[in-house]
C-alpha cells in the first residue's frame, strides 16, 4: 500500500516536472490576444504585426487614439505596410501622454490594440562658465597670477644652484679619503 502511494506522489511530481517548462514558456493570455507589438522612441510611436494580409493592395490600418477619443476613425490613421512576414505603421511628432494604438486589416478584422506612453523629452542641462582669459595656469593650488620674469629667474637660478651643490657633495663623498 505504500509502495502505491509513494509511485502515485512520485507520478504527480515528474508530471508537474515536465509541465513546467510548457507553462513558463507560454506568454501570458492577455499577451496572446494582442497580435501587435507597440514601441516609442522619443516622440515616435511604432508598430509591427504579422497578423494581417494583403487584399487588393492594402494590408490594413493602424490608428493612433488619445484619451478623450473613443474609436477607430477619431484616431491618426497610417496604412500599414511591409511584406507578408511582417507589417508596420508610425507616427512622429507625438506629445507626451498616454495613447491606443489599434490595427485593423485590410479584412476588417482587428489584429490588436495595446497602450502606450509617451514621456516628455529630458532636456539636458548646460551650464557655461567662463573660462580664464589667458588659459589654465599651473602652479600649487591652480594659481592664476603671473609672477614675472625676474622672479622665474631668481627661482631657475635657484634651482641650478642646488643641482650643482648636489653633484659636488655626492662627487666628493665618492672619492677615498686620505689621511
Amino acid at each position: 500500500m505504500r509502495t502505491s502511494d509513494l509511485l502515485v506522489r512520485s507520478g504527480l511530481t515528474v508530471a508537474a516536472a515536465a509541465a513546467l517548462p510548457l507553462a513558463l514558456a507560454a506568454p501570458p493570455a492577455a499577451a496572446r490576444i494582442s497580435g501587435i507589438s507597440v514601441s516609442t522612441t522619443g516622440s515616435t510611436v511604432s508598430v509591427v504585426t504579422s497578423a494581417c494580409t494583403q487584399i487588393n493592395g492594402s494590408w490594413g490600418t493602424a490608428a493612433l487614439l488619445n484619451s478623450s477619443q473613443a474609436n477607430f476613425a477619431q484616431g491618426r490613421q497610417v496604412a500599414l505596410s511591409g511584406t507578408s512576414v511582417s507589417q508596420s505603421a508610425a507616427w512622429s511628432g507625438v506629445s507626451p501622454g498616454t495613447y491606443t494604438v489599434v490595427v485593423v486589416c485590410s479584412n476588417g478584422s482587428t489584429a490588436g490594440s495595446q497602450s502606450v506612453i509617451v514621456s516628455a523629452p529630458s532636456t539636458p542641462t548646460i551650464s557655461a562658465t567662463a573660462s580664464p582669459s589667458r588659459g589654465v595656469m599651473g602652479g600649487l593650488g591652480g594659481t592664476a597670477r603671473d609672477l614675472g620674469p625676474v622672479t622665474m629667474g631668481v627661482g631657475g637660478a635657484l634651482v641650478g644652484t642646488g643641482v650643482i651643490a648636489a653633484a659636488w657633495f655626492l662627487r666628493r663623498r665618492s672619492k677615498p679619503q686620505r689621511f
